[in-house]
């Protein structure tokens, strides 16, 4: 049985390494016992989002996370819950006492997109958020340990920040999915069309419904920053999760908002600016001990 969990987090490992070089750099800096469990977290994730945003031909998305719930609750006869993600997500909920509730979270945030395709105000919105990724960043604190139990609300607002970037990053894409997470409230408010999303060019109106966004976003930056001085363990890796994501929306203010003419990443040498300066930051907390 041992084996078969090592084998299960080691193929986590290789599933996170291979969806995205971001997350895996970042998660390198946890303890082998924090890493293998954030792993299986972030696979378990994948796995959901894939089931929506790349559905097998023929596959109807709400049949497959019903499946994923069943397996994560035990309930699944046909056995997906022995697939290593399932085997590794269920000894990490019992080696950290995680609440199963914040995986079943983001089950439904996944499959509120097989469900709505615009959000008309910024609670709806919101609560997609702390569903996809507030859940996640609970988690997250849930595996490190935490000194208060206000650092619950904290990777809530993180997780919130972390959203939002990937939504004004990905407008474009996202309305060529068929989706606008944008509030529609906002976009009247704004004076903005949807139309403007399929143009390389944008509006001055588009340029000040960003500036909006990325305030409100910073907002949740600042609140879900303070998560963490209260992680027992893991801080380094939420400091470089903060890191990379705040660096992208810096990046899109930077480049005055110009999301439809490109999507905004960060360069390997930026990722390791970010890295290095992070590392600096840990060694002199260490110093002054």
């Amino acid at each position: 049985m041992e084996d078969q969990i090592e084998n299960a987090y080691d193929e986590c490992a290789t599933l996170t390494r291979k969806a995205s070089s971001t997350f895996y750099l970042a998660f390198l800096a946890l303890p082998k016992d924090l890493r293998r469990a954030i792993y299986a977290t972030y696979a378990f994730c994948r796995l959901c989002d894939d089931i929506v945003d790349e559905p097998n031909d023929g596959s109807d998305p709400e049949v497959g996370l019903d499946s994923v719930q069943k397996a994560l609750e035990g309930r699944n006869d046909s056995d997906p819950g022995g697939s290593p993600i399932f085997v590794a997500v269920e000894d990490a909920i019992r080696r950290f006492d995680i609440d199963r509730r914040y995986f079943v979270d983001v089950i439904d945030g996944c499959r509120m997109d097989t469900k709505l395709d615009r959000y008309e105000t910024f609670d709806d919105l919101r609560e997609y958020c702390r569903r996809v990724a507030s859940a996640v960043g609970v988690i997250c604190i849930s595996i490190f340990g935490y000194s208060s139990p206000t650092a619950l609300k904290y990777a809530n607002d993180l997780g919130i920040a972390f959203q939002l970037t990937n939504i004004l990053r990905d407008i474009r894409e996202d309305y060529s999915n068929g989706r606008v997470y944008l509030p529609q409230a906002d976009l009247r408010e704004f004076g903005v069309s949807e139309d403007e999303f399929k143009s390389d060019i944008q509006s001055l109106n588009f340029t000040r419904l960003m500036d909006f966004q990325v305030q409100r976003a910073r907002e949740y930056y600042s609140s879900g920053s303070r998560v963490m001085p209260m992680a027992i363990r893991g801080r380094q890796c939420l400091e470089l999760m903060n890191g990379f994501y705040s660096k992208i929306l810096d990046k899109i203010e930077t480049r005055e908002y110009a999301v439809l003419e490109q999507r905004i990443g960060l360069s390997p040498l930026e990722k390791l600016s970010v890295t290095l300066g992070v590392a600096w930051g840990s060694a002199l907390r260490a110093a002054s001990r």
